[in-house]
């Protein structure tokens, strides 16, 4: 990468801490290649949830204050260790691997002409996918017709009737 071995080391460290704190970012399809594994190994860590393996991750990572801007004011809302025990390794006990992905982007980055990806955490966005999904399936139970003792032709047909009744209304009301 063109790096001394003590500057790729803070870039790796500085990217996954921000990749924690965000849960997503862009970067190079290089640097997201290189992350990557070290992001892995640190969420492992984070789902055996000892103090060892918490030691572990401070000594990798670091352990940085996560900052946010309330009313032009700084407040510290925690650190990237304090998150990645606490939120980002209980979302993955259940999964064997595979913490991360890299989406390309069609864009290049001005300058280098860099190939930019996103570097992205799975699993916030499918939990919310899982409960659309069932409240559609949930849905479709409660509203099926034969739960409620009509045909399909019969709610084509009333379907048909208030299509045709509100048409009559509103050709009514042009007239006046």
């Amino acid at each position: 990468m063109g790096r001394t071995s003590e500057h790729r080391l803070a870039m790796r460290r500085n990217m996954v801490a921000s990749l924690f704190e965000h849960e997503t970012i862009s970067t190079t399809m290089e640097k997201a290649k290189e992350v990557k594994p070290f992001a892995e190994k640190l969420i492992t860590l984070a789902k055996k949830g000892t103090l060892a393996a918490r030691r572990q991750a401070i000594s990798l990572l670091g352990n940085r204050d996560i900052i946010a801007y309330e009313g032009g004011e700084r407040v510290r809302k925690g650190t990237v260790v304090g998150k990645l025990f606490s939120e980002l390794g209980p979302r993955y006990l259940d999964r064997p691997g595979g913490y991360t992905r890299i989406v390309r982007l069609s864009m290049r980055r001005l300058g280098d002409n860099g190939k930019l990806v996103l570097f992205q955490l799975i699993g916030a966005e499918e939990k919310v996918e899982k409960r659309v999904r069932a409240a559609v399936q949930e849905e479709a139970e409660n509203q099926a017709p034969e739960a409620a003792g009509e045909t399909v032709e019969a709610q084509a047909a009333d379907a048909g009737q208030a299509k045709t009744a509100s048409a009559s209304e509103d050709a009514g009301e042009q007239k006046q």
